[in-house]
Formats: C-alpha cells, structure tokens, sequence
C-alpha cells in the first residue's frame, strides 16, 4: 500500500517567528489561499493554542479534517479530532486519508 504524503506548511520570519500572543504577525492573503487551496480535502494538524487563535466564525477549518494536538485529556473541539501526541495524530490522518 503507497504510504500517504506528509507536508509541512509554515510561514516564518527571518528570525523564525511564527507567530505572537496567539494571533500571526503578518497578514498576507496570498499565503492564506495557498494554505486554503493547498490543504483543502486533507488533514490539516495543528496544536491547541494555534487552533484556539483561529476566530471562531472559522472554526473548524472547512473542507478538511482538522485534528488537533494537545496534552489536555479533557479538551474537546466540535467536530475536530483530538489527540494527544504528534504521533497519534499522524496515525489518525493516516486513517483517514
């Protein structure tokens, strides 16, 4: 069986900076439609924080499945997965896809 493809998508600064206090530190419209257009009917993997930064008009991610990753045994997220390491959300993102 062909093994599913992973990627990486991350917009960085030049100091490596992804982001501050839970919001992006740019907003550039270009990369947000290629991360729409290029995660679109895949798994998309992101932590608790990064997720609870996305307003929530746009929570989940629509047309993908959103799996988020935390160490909160509680947490829940309407129709999200949850899991509780990288390696078992990969696994789940296998599942599905």
């Amino acid at each position: 069986m062909k093994s599913p493809i992973l990627s990486l998508i991350v917009a960085a600064a030049e100091n490596n900076a992804i982001g501050k206090n839970n919001d992006l530190i740019w907003h550039l419209p270009t990369d947000m439609k290629y991360f729409k257009d290029t995660t679109t009917g895949h798994c998309v993997i992101m932590g608790r924080k990064n997720y609870d930064s996305i307003p929530l008009k746009y929570r989940p991610l629509s047309n993908r499945t959103n799996i988020i990753v935390t160490r909160q045994k509680d947490f829940t997220a309407p129709g999200c997965i949850v899991a509780h390491s990288l390696e078992e959300a990969i696994s789940r993102a296998k599942e599905i896809e």
